[in-house]
C-alpha cells in the first residue's frame, strides 16, 4: 500500500513556504503522491504546477478538478501539460461535484451525472491519445454539427503512454462505472470494513469493461482524515468539524451524498441526527453527536499502536493508495503527523 498525502484546499492557516516544506518533506520520507483539492475557492491544478516545479520524484494528482468546471478537452489539454511539466508524474483525479456546487457556482446543470460521466472519460481518452476527437453522445456532442467546428487533436502528448484517470464515487452506480472506465477510485469517508460491500460494484464494472480487467489493474485510493494522539479521545474531537460538515451539511437534505454513504454503513439514526443539527445551524451539536465507532470507522485516530493496526486493516482491503490528511492547522503539527504516520507504516 502507498501512502499519499491529501494538501487539500490551498491556504488553510500555511503559507506557500511552509505548505512547499511540508511536500518536499513527504518526498524526501518517501510518499508516493502528493493529491490536491478544489471547491470553490483554490483550484486544483495551479498548486500542482507550482509543485511540479519544486519536486522530483512525488506523483502529482489532483483530487478532485470538478467535471461541470472543466470541458473533457480542457482537462485533456491541463492533464497533458502537467504530465509534462512533471515529467509524466501527474495522476488525474476527476469528480462530479454536487449540485450545489455545479449548478451553484459553475452554471451546469447536475443531472444525468452517469452518463455524462461516461462521455467525459471518452472524450478525455480520445484526446490524451492524440486522436482527431469526433463525439456524437448524449451529453457531448465534438464539434458541433451546425457551425464552424472543426475536429482537433491535442497538439501535445502526455509523457505517459496512459495517464491515469480516477474518479471520485461514492453512490454504488457510480463506483461500478468507476471500475468500468477508470485506472482508480478516490472514495471519501471509505470505511474498509464495509469493503466487501465495495467489491460486488467494482467486480461489476470490470465485468462490463470485458478486458480481463480486475483489482490487479485497479487502484482504490480513498482519503482519509489523519490525527496520530495518545488522547483518543482528542483525536476523534479533531475529525468532528470535518464529518459533520460532510455528513450534516454537504449537499441538502435530499441530496448529501455522505450522509447517504454513512446509513448504508449502519449509521442510520446518527446520520439523520447530525444533518437534522447542521441544518438547524447547531453545528457543533452536530459534531458531537457523531459516534465514536463510525469516526474510527473512516479515520486514522488516536496512539500509534491503534493507528499502526488501522493501516493494516486499509492494506487488508484492498487499498492502493491510502491518501492521508492531516487534521492539524499549524506547520509543525503537520509535519509530525507525516513523520508520525510514514514510520508506522513502515
Amino acid at each position: 500500500m502507498r501512502l499519499g498525502v491529501h494538501i487539500g484546499y490551498w491556504g488553510l492557516g500555511l503559507t506557500a513556504a511552509e505548505q512547499l516544506e511540508l511536500v518536499q518533506e513527504a518526498e524526501r520520507l518517501g510518499f508516493d503522491s502528493i493529491w490536491t483539492a478544489e471547491a470553490y475557492g483554490s483550484d486544483a491544478v495551479t498548486v500542482l504546477a507550482w509543485l511540479a516545479a519544486q519536486t522530483e520524484r512525488i506523483r502529482l494528482g489532483s483530487a478532485i478538478m470538478q467535471m461541470p468546471g472543466r470541458s473533457a478537452a480542457m482537462t485533456a489539454m491541463t492533464a497533458a501539460t502537467l504530465d509534462q511539466l512533471s515529467g509524466g508524474r501527474f495522476l488525474l483525479g476527476i469528480g462530479t461535484s454536487g449540485p450545489q456546487v455545479a449548478e451553484g457556482w459553475h452554471g451546469q446543470r447536475f443531472a444525468r451525472q452517469l452518463r455524462r460521466t461516461r462521455e467525459y472519460v471518452d472524450v478525455l481518452r480520445m484526446a490524451l491519445a492524440r486522436e482527431r476527437v469526433v463525439y456524437a453522445g448524449e451529453t457531448i456532442t465534438l464539434p458541433l454539427p451546425d457551425g464552424p467546428g472543426k475536429a482537433l487533436k491535442l497538439t501535445i502528448a502526455p509523457v505517459q503512454e496512459r495517464l491515469p484517470i480516477y474518479i471520485a464515487a461514492i453512490g454504488p452506480r457510480n463506483t461500478t462505472l468507476t471500475a468500468e472506465i477508470a485506472d482508480g477510485w478516490i472514495p471519501t469517508l471509505f470505511s474498509p470494513e464495509h469493503v466487501a460491500e465495495f467489491r460486488p460494484l467494482l467486480e461489476e464494472g470490470f465485468a462490463r469493461a470485458g478486458n480481463g480487467k480486475g483489482f490487479a489493474d485497479f487502484d482504490i485510493a480513498p482519503t482519509v482524515n489523519l490525527y496520530l494522539s495518545d488522547d483518543r479521545e482528542a483525536a476523534r474531537d479533531a475529525m468532528r468539524p470535518f464529518l459533520a460538515l460532510y455528513v450534516g451539511g454537504m449537499g441538502s437534505r435530499e441530496q448529501n451524498f455522505y450522509n447517504q454513504l454513512v446509513q448504508r454503513y449502519g449509521f442510520e439514526d446518527a446520520a439523520r441526527e447530525v444533518q437534522d443539527l447542521y441544518l438547524e445551524g447547531k453545528k457543533d451539536e452536530a459534531a458531537a453527536a457523531l459516534p465514536a465507532e463510525l469516526i474510527d470507522a473512516v479515520s486514522l485516530v488516536g496512539p500509534p499502536d491503534v493507528v499502526r493496526d488501522r493501516l493494516a486493516v486499509f492494506r487488508e482491503a484492498g487499498v492502493g493508495t491510502l491518501m492521508v490528511t492531516p487534521m492539524a492547522w499549524t506547520y509543525a503539527e503537520r509535519l509530525a503527523q507525516l513523520r508520525g504516520v510514514a514510520e508506522l507504516a513502515g
